[in-house]
């Protein structure tokens, strides 16, 4: 087979696995079945008397110098079939009007077939949202370099690039890229190089204190920790799985992670500065409120806005109306008027 054809049958398989990611996701049960983001362990205290007016509430924030009128992120789903494109244009649409951040699914697809690049291409829809463009960090290791990286963050017009880990997801995935060795280096010549911010970002096992701290010291802008409790990768990859053992993987390994709120507060304790998303099993606006308490600056929401996005329009209005008032009402009943209030308050304790 020639390195065209063999390129060829590259992008077909992954824009296959794009479709079937969306299918298992959509139609199947793919949560963590135990394991769970950690954020129901803590309450906050309720202040019986708010010295606040609700409707003065600002729940509005920046996040690597853009302005945000919600700590709301459309986190990272897909991107490379025709399903996807309606999906990622609803989306767009969204994060215009509500004036939120959005990440697109792994670009790699439309590297390796530039005929479904337009499935990306949500800036027109979106002039003014933070857009995060998206390659897994372990295709460093498998011919793609800075250019290839310039080419999403071109595609999508981006704000920043996401390079998200996921040595679970490749390891149950057939035929995945396992070959993590030496990424760390060639992650930080990305960050030294590329003329916009790069996000580190795991895909829903977590991100430690530990790898935090080398993954800055590498040059990454920012962390988005993708904790256990959310979509389990694992269950995704094995629910797609046609071989038996990496359908046992998928099952064995499916409530493996660290949980959304260890990651918060272990990134926290080593890096206070470091600008933080938090995602992984947050389903609603207290969790988000939770997560802002416990230190983090966004909120990075995939699921739900994939099923309403996959619903309609209106079910995508619905969702952010109410997140946003969900949002609000924790401020409020814990009087705090802002999200640095929000932050520096007490108002979040841990349940004994």
């Amino acid at each position: 087979m020639g390195r065209t054809d063999a390129t060829q049958s590259s992008a077909n398989e992954t824009q296959s696995r794009k479709a079937d990611h969306l299918r298992v996701c959509l139609e199947d049960d793919v949560e963590f079945r135990e394991t769970t983001s950690g954020l129901e362990a803590y309450h906050f205290t309720h202040t019986c008397l708010p010295d606040l007016n609700r409707d003065e509430i600002d729940i509005s924030t920046t996040f690597l110098n853009k302005a945000l009128a919600a700590p709301i992120l459309i986190s990272s789903m897909t991107g490379g079939t025709d399903l996807a494109k309606r999906i990622n244009c609803r989306l767009a649409a969204i994060a215009q009007q509500y004036h939120l951040a959005m990440g697109v699914g792994s670009q790699r697809v439309a590297i390796e077939n530039p005929a479904v690049a337009d499935t990306f291409a949500i800036r027109a829809i979106a002039p003014d949202a933070l857009l995060f463009a998206n390659l897994g960090a372990v295709q460093l290791n498998y011919r793609y370099g800075i250019d290839e990286c310039i080419k999403a963050v071109e595609i999508l017009e981006a704000d920043a690039l996401i390079l998200h880990l996921n040595p679970l997801q490749e390891a149950v995935q057939a035929k995945g890229d396992t070959n993590f060795r030496g990424l760390l280096d060639k992650i930080a010549i990305v960050c030294d190089t590329l003329p916009v911010p790069v996000i580190a970002k795991e895909v829903g096992n977590g991100i430690s204190a530990v790898m935090a701290d080398k993954l800055i010291a590498a040059g990454v802008a920012a962390i988005d920790v993708a904790g256990a409790g959310g979509t389990s990768w694992a269950k995704v990859e094995g629910r797609r799985a046609q071989d038996p053992k990496q359908r046992r993987l998928g099952a064995t390994f499916a409530d493996w992670g660290i949980p959304t709120a260890d990651c918060i507060t272990g990134l926290r304790h080593i890096a206070p500065f470091t600008p933080l998303i938090a995602s992984g099993g947050l389903r609603n606006g207290l969790d988000i409120a939770k997560a802002i308490a416990l230190g983090a600056d966004l909120a990075g929401l995939a699921l739900p806005f994939l099923q309403a996005a996959n619903e309609s329009e209106t079910a995508l209005h619905t969702l952010v109306d109410i997140l946003k008032a969900e949002i609000t009402t924790a401020l409020f009943c814990t009087g705090t008027a802002t999200l640095a209030q929000l932050k520096r308050s007490d108002a979040l304790a841990k349940r004994t």
